[in-house]
């Protein structure tokens, strides 16, 4: 079965560990997922300036070395990071921001990825959000 996965909730709620046990369980289980899409208050699980107290789980850098031993696809949505000051090189450069907080393996895009995924996928799967 293929699934696209969404996050809502930023790396310290509970619902952003649980998207990342999915989809350790879905990669697990021999399932394939086409797209992770980080939307809403999720674009923070890409940025790499977060900082974790040592008595809790990094889920931020744990998805980040998910995404990349497995190669998946990971997006985040543009116009959501953008607002909450998440940035990759290009975008902070473009509006001339000192600081970027996005490298690969995330992709800044638009919500137009999540449609795609949508598309492609047998399955959507939501964590988080409002």
């Amino acid at each position: 079965m293929k699934f696209a996965i969404a996050v809502y909730s930023p790396p310290h709620a509970p619902a952003s560990r649980r998207a990342l046990r999915f989809a350790e369980a879905v990669l697990g289980s021999g399932h394939e997922i086409v797209r992770l899409f980080f939307y809403q208050d999720g674009v923070h699980n890409a940025c790499s300036s977060i900082v974790t107290p040592q008595d809790e789980n990094n889920v931020a850098g744990e998805w980040q070395n998910f995404i990349s031993c497995h190669q998946l696809d990971s997006v985040v949505c543009i116009a959501a990071a953008l607002r909450r000051g998440v940035l990759d090189q290009q975008e902070a450069e473009r509006h001339e921001r000192r600081a970027a907080c996005v490298s690969p393996p995330w992709e800044l895009s638009g919500l137009g990825q999540l449609h795609d995924a949508i598309q492609s996928a047998d399955r959507l799967i939501c964590f988080g959000g409002h």
